[in-house]
């Protein structure tokens, strides 16, 4: 189904509005509405084709389901390709410069858990040709096959067993669709030219493998490498160069990831990486023009551009220079000569603004903004910092001040804790929870405490082991780091997180009763015993083996450990305010955990809220399940950090 051209046309133009005239503009951080900061972005989407002659752009508002649109840059006209009913089109790719292949959410509640099974639809660029290509889970891949109109689905085999892939390469205009020969417990892969695997890694127990072949399909694969899979060896496939050689992060003897250049036929690195970033794991997307390496988008303190061609190079200054105030990430064409670029910029305070750039006459045109409504000057700043624990380790962390705040008046401070927890929690961005706190007048302290990943494997194995303990003391020696800098009040501090960061808040008030005054609790861990033995979760058997012994503890070599750092065992000695809250359908956390720590403490706490959220599974979706759950949380830290 589509969208007239004038509706189209209309949306498109009011996210590129300037602030004054989209809506009247607040006075000050709390005269936002909760709303502003939850609501639909109007433009959450825009991609260049691989020629850079048009843009797809994803723009909804005005309660309207996100469409997709195509804009052809030398004359900015508008072409929209796909509206569909009921669902909001949360971004598009191109396939080649003639077809593009979209993903929807569904915005209806009796479609469970559709924010992890997306609708796939596929359009051409002029719109015709729409076809609904049927529901993928976890994800379509980034790999462009050749010229063709296919694209590589994803699926996850097995999955109660264990993650391991199914590929398959999907005709969009026929919807016929062919799986690709891969290993057993594939768990990642590179394509060639013409769409076939040729290199994987295999994941099985914990070992893992990378396997190379040359020819056509049904040739043998050959094994390069073995490593332990949670160990310093772990290799990543980030992509292959056209003479065959695989781009992979490596450590190669250092303790953070770098990328490297491995020969397949040697099984030998290049001596030395293509980019390594001190103090930093590489987490980069690679730009090609050409059939040639040109750059990457990598995230350090933020995601930026890094740039190897200095042609390339230029282009990113010249642009900078004009938008001096966002990080600008650019999108090039992957082939050609084309003189536009697309740009997508954002700060701390901006969400995202996208434009194109035309490097011959250097002139910048807006496209739109994702919250055209949300006057960056109202924003709080947040700043990369670094703060020491008790036992010298130097903690990463992110610090969100509050607009207007005074130096000599410390703040109220939320203690952020990620969830994972053996991942990254944030980078420099905006980020709603955070600056919806920051408006309301609290400093937010977001900290990557030991045994997060991206900053190096010793940071990242600190942390095994070690929830309720040193993990736990990482975030309380935040909080104290913040009280003495001034940032924040030493009464009026609060603990806040999903998932392990949910365990985290309540262990908070375990180890720290005199440190925090409350604590909000997001579908929770409570109980590591529960956590790892619980039959109705859907964290697989083989990480239970493998993984959760190595990472968390195994419940009977353990045993006095879990029950010294569950809070549901610990529950009588929480006497401070506990905001939780649950899905009903989470499988990661199932309710339980929630329910039986809600029962434990109200036996003796009376300031206990619990709230359990139909429609909803590890974390919100709805936007009435935001607005509700995070008016909660404002009347409740009012009441409590006042």
């Amino acid at each position: 189904m589509k969208l007239n051209r004038r509706q189209t046309a209309l949306a498109l133009a009011a996210s590129a509005l300037p602030l004054s005239i989209v809506s009247a503009r607040p006075k000050s951080p709390q005269d936002i509405p909760l709303a502003d900061f939850f609501k639909p972005h109007r433009l959450s989407w825009a991609t260049l084709n691989p020629s850079g002659t048009h843009v797809a752009l994803t723009v909804g508002g005005d309660g309207k389901e996100r469409r997709a649109v195509v804009l052809e840059l030398a004359t900015l006209k508008i072409t929209p390709v796909a509206y569909v009913e009921h669902y909001d089109i949360g971004w598009a790719r191109w396939l080649n410069d003639r077809r593009l292949v979209l993903v929807g959410h569904s915005e209806r509640k009796d479609d469970r858990n559709q924010d992890r099974a997306p609708l796939v639809f596929a359009v051409d660029a002029n719109g015709d040709n729409f076809k609904r290509l049927g529901v993928y889970w976890r994800r379509l891949s980034s790999e462009r096959v050749g010229q063709s109109d296919d694209v590589i689905t994803e699926s996850v085999k097995d999955e109660r067993q264990a993650s391991f892939l199914e590929l398959k390469r999907l005709n969009t205009r026929t919807g016929a669709d062919v799986e690709l020969e891969l290993p057993a417990w594939s768990t990642d892969y590179v394509l060639d030219a013409a769409g076939l695997p040729v290199a994987v890694v295999t994941e099985k127990d914990d070992k893992a493998r990378l396997l190379v072949r040359e020819g056509a399909a049904g040739s043998a694969w050959r094994e390069l490498r073995q490593w332990d899979r949670f160990g310093p060896d772990a290799l990543k496939l980030k992509g292959r160069a056209p003479d065959g050689g695989l781009y992979v992060a490596a450590r190669q003897g250092r303790d953070t990831l770098g990328l490297y250049l491995l020969d397949p036929q040697s099984n030998q690195f290049a001596p030395k990486p293509v980019i390594a970033v001190q103090g930093f794991d590489l987490d980069a997307a690679l730009k090609w023009h050409n059939d040639r390496l040109v750059g990457l988008d990598l995230t350090a303190d933020a995601r930026t551009s890094v740039w190897f061609s200095p042609a390339h190079k230029a282009l990113q200054d010249a642009v900078d220079q004009k938008l001096p105030a966002t990080t600008n990430l650019l999108q090039v064409p992957e082939r050609g000569d084309s003189p536009w670029v697309v740009v997508w910029s954002y700060s701390d305070r901006v969400v995202g603004r996208a434009y194109a750039y035309h490097r011959e006459t250097g002139k910048l045109t807006a496209l739109g903004a994702s919250r055209p409504d949300l006057d960056p000057a109202l924003m709080g700043t947040v700043d990369f910092v670094r703060y020491t624990a008790r036992d010298g380790r130097s903690i990463p962390a992110y610090l969100t001040l509050p607009k207007g705040h005074d130096a000599k008046k410390p703040a109220p401070l939320i203690v952020w804790v990620h969830g994972g927890p053996f991942v990254r929690g944030t980078s420099w961005r905006w980020d709603a929870e955070v600056q919806f706190l920051a408006s309301r007048g609290y400093a937010v302290l977001q900290p990557e405490f030991r045994g997060s990943d991206g900053f190096g494997q010793d940071h990242l194995q600190a942390g095994w082991q070690q929830w309720g303990l040193a993990m736990q003391n990482d975030l309380a020696d935040g909080a104290r780091w913040a009280i003495a800098q001034g940032y924040a009040d030493p009464k009026r501090i609060a603990i806040l997180g999903a998932s392990y960061g949910g365990y985290a808040a309540m262990m908070g008030l375990v180890n720290d009763p005199d440190l925090y005054r409350c604590a909000v609790n997001m579908v929770g861990v409570t109980d590591l015993d529960l956590l790892i033995t619980a039959s109705w979760s859907d964290i697989s058997p083989v990480f239970k083996r493998f993984g959760a012994a190595r990472l968390i503890g195994d419940p009977k070599a353990d045993a006095a450990r879990f029950q010294a750092t569950s809070p549901l065992r610990q529950a009588h000695r929480i006497k401070a305010p506990v905001l939780m809250a649950y899905g009903q359908y989470d499988e990661r956390v199932p309710r339980q955990h929630g329910e039986r720590m809600r029962d434990a403490l109200k036996a003796h706490n009376d300031n206990v809220e619990f709230v359990l959220y139909d429609h909803e599974g590890h974390g919100w979706y709805w936007l009435e399940t935001k607005l509700d759950f995070w008016t909660r949380v404002e009347k409740f830290l009012a009441r409590h950090l006042a």
